[in-house]
């Protein structure tokens, strides 16, 4: 029996009556119901299909997770009209009028559907961030996607004060204002998926650009299990969330997934018996029996001041969102002294490194050797899609690349590009880690002003760096030599491979 495309089924019709029709067969239509549903709905669905049904039982959560993927392109709600189903992208751009006819008319309804299919393709896609980029004669639309930008639209330059006074309203933005930078935010109903949007505005030369980071709620459900981190790095991390007190410093480059580890980590804390709070900058997810503090410079509520008004209201757990200056350090290191465990993050390229930002910073070195008690150095890589890959062409080369490491017995595979992964070869990404545990020895070392390169041939000694971990996932198929290179270009050891 030939599968055909299923019967449209309204997502509001599905969503409220627990029915959703899966695959249209020659004989028969397969159904989904959800449990507790009325089954009495589905002589209506009979009707329309034409023919007999085949009903199956679904629970709750997986109805809604499968209704969502179906209606993938529906439902997203941001004060447009919500019941007008958002179109391909491909569909809204051919469909978008010439720009002077679009100049001369007062319907907003081009620009509204061309913004509704915009966020729904990103969502489609799993892209992170939506750039609109005016220049002079065009207004690129890039969407980041697992973590590289690909242009998926080029449109009429005159367009970009119609968008961008479009996605204003949806934020609350200020209109009129296109002198200086704006930022707000937006919230996305999908299915039974929430997103919030944080919108920033930036004035260039050729008129506004305009950036839109999706922010998923449910990626702050992940846990630690979640990250992929391998097993002896999974373990370390916990036992140092075991400890009463002291610093757990999370580094790499923005886009890393540093917030995510660290809200993994409190989820495993956050058991009741702990008073965990935050100090962020902004908050990006709501987490329950956590309370969370913004910062707002405009105020004066920074960092520091935020984590000095934290150690008034008797914390267990406190987290900073970021450590950029000497005053926030000082302040987490007077609350780890006082019997705190602070969680944050620093900007640096390796663990190790985050131990020197610190000194350069000004702190004592034996402050720090006494406060700080693990520092996670993380990146992502793309994972190869699993419809497509295939065994390398160049497997000498590869072997070469990965040294030492490299087991005759493991398969490499690279990259070739399928509709799955939309051509790309890659699709999502996983963690690569490095961590580094502060033991007596490398107390000594920090106290004495050891050097980084001293530091890291301690730490590494019976420890995964960053490189050896991509390196490990390469040769488990997951992912490629290129990848790595691309996201941990860190010196080594001659001989180390990658």
């Amino acid at each position: 029996m030939a599968e055909k495309e299923a019967p449209f089924l309204r997502y509001m019709f599905a969503r409220d009556h627990g029915i959703a029709v899966t695959a249209m067969l020659d004989g028969a239509a397969e159904v989904a119901l959800r449990e507790g549903a009325d089954p009495m709905m589905l002589a209506e669905v009979r009707r329309v299909a034409g023919r007999p049904l085949n009903v199956s039982s679904m629970d709750k959560k997986a109805f809604d997770a499968m209704l969502s993927d179906m209606h993938a392109v529906e439902g997203i709600d941001a004060g447009i009209d919500s019941d007008m189903p958002a179109e391909s992208l491909d569909s809204a751009l051919e469909g978008m009028p010439a720009a002077a006819d679009l100049l001369a008319s007062e319907d907003e309804a081009p620009v509204i559907r061309l913004i509704n299919s915009l966020i729904a393709e990103a969502v489609k896609t799993k892209a992170s961030d939506i750039h609109l980029e005016p220049f002079e004669n065009r207004l690129s639309v890039r969407l980041r996607i697992d973590g590289v930008l690909n242009e998926v639209a080029s449109l009429a330059a005159r367009l970009t004060p119609y968008l961008v006074s479009r996605i204003k309203v949806m934020a609350r933005l200020d209109i009129a204002e296109k002198r200086i930078p704006q930022d707000g935010r937006l919230s996305l109903k999908l299915g039974d998926r929430t997103f919030d949007v944080r919108v920033s505005t930036l004035p260039s030369r050729h008129g506004e650009r305009v950036v839109l980071r999706l922010l998923d709620a449910s990626s702050a459900q992940l846990t630690l299990e979640d990250l992929g981190m391998q097993e002896s790095v999974h373990a370390g991390i916990r036992d140092l969330l075991a400890e009463p007190n002291g610093i757990i410093l999370v580094t790499g480059p923005t886009g890393s997934g540093k917030t995510t580890t660290l809200y993994a980590s409190l989820a495993l804390l956050n058991d009741q018996s702990r008073n965990i709070m935050t100090v962020e900058d902004p908050v990006e997810y709501a987490l329950d029996g956590v309370s969370q503090t913004q910062v707002n410079t405009k105020v004066g509520m920074t960092f520091a001041s935020g984590l000095r008004a934290i150690l008034r209201q008797d914390p267990d757990v406190v987290m900073v969102g970021e450590i950029r200056d000497m005053e926030t350090v000082e302040m987490a290191i007077q609350a780890s002294l006082t019997g705190h465990l602070v969680l944050s993050t620093v900007h640096t390229n390796s663990a190790v490194a985050a131990i020197t930002r610190l000194r350069d910073m000004g702190v004592e070195p034996f402050l720090l050797a006494s406060t700080v008690k693990g520092i996670l150095a993380q990146r992502l890589v793309r994972k190869l899609c699993g419809d497509c890959k295939k065994p390398a062409h160049n497997e000498a080369l590869v072997r070469e690349q990965l040294g030492a490491q490299a087991s005759e017995a493991a398969t490499l595979f690279e990259p070739v590009g399928c509709p799955s992964c939309g051509g790309k070869g890659y699709s999502g990404r996983v963690g690569i880690y490095e961590l580094v545990r502060i033991d007596d020895q490398l107390q000594r070392m920090i106290q004495d002003g050891a050097s980084e390169a001293d530091m890291a041939d301690h730490a590494f000694r019976n420890a995964d760096t960053l490189s050896a971990s991509g390196r490990a996932l390469v040769m488990k198929g997951v992912t490629t030599v290129e990848e790595v290179m691309r996201v941990s270009r860190v010196k080594e050891a001659p001989g180390a491979g990658v």
